[in-house]
């Protein structure tokens, strides 16, 4: 299970990873949106933050039963109920560990629209991902392992790191 927050490379590294294993991948929050055939802004307007992180935990639960998988989880997913304890207690769990400069870099590159960072210069952005990651890292710390992610700015850097997440993090299992 890959956690960490946005823009670390969850879902980059997890396809990579997982085609490496020869396993199927899930991104959570993808995989919500499908069964609930709403994208996950949808669910958050209609049911409130409450309500979309219920549905997380249960669709967590779901996920994490699944056999020969490579998992990632939304960003918040580890900081609510006991999402931590039981990701730990399943499945090995690997925080993808990152600067808030290197966040923003991922964030600012990313082909995916951020509704909270929208509109937020680069100095914003930087100073919101750090608030945001002094109130998760308690949460993120509790991994099994920690794995520290540089720029993935090329396929080429992204094979690297999955090459030594593989050989530093997954043969100590």
């Amino acid at each position: 299970m890959l956690l960490g927050y946005m823009g670390a490379g969850k879902t980059t590294i997890g396809h990579a990873l997982a085609k490496e294993l020869g396993v199927t991948f899930y991104d959570l929050d993808w995989y919500i949106e499908m069964r609930f055939h709403k994208t996950v802004a949808q669910i958050f307007a209609e049911r409130g933050e409450e309500g979309f992180r219920e549905i997380e935990r249960n669709m967590l639960h779901e996920v994490a039963e699944f056999e020969n998988v490579v998992i990632s989880c939304g960003g918040g997913t580890p900081c609510f109920f006991d999402n931590m304890d039981y990701m730990n207690s399943l499945c090995t769990t690997i925080y993808l560990k990152a600067s808030p400069e290197v966040l923003a870099s991922h964030l600012r590159m990313g082909r995916t629209v951020r509704p909270l960072i929208v509109g937020k210069t680069d100095e914003e952005l930087v100073g919101y991902i750090r608030d945001m990651l002094k109130e998760r890292e308690p949460f993120y710390s509790r991994a099994q392992h920690v794995f520290v992610v540089d720029l993935l700015e090329t396929r080429e850097r992204v094979g690297e790191s999955v090459r030594l997440l593989m050989d530093s993090v997954l043969t100590l299992k």
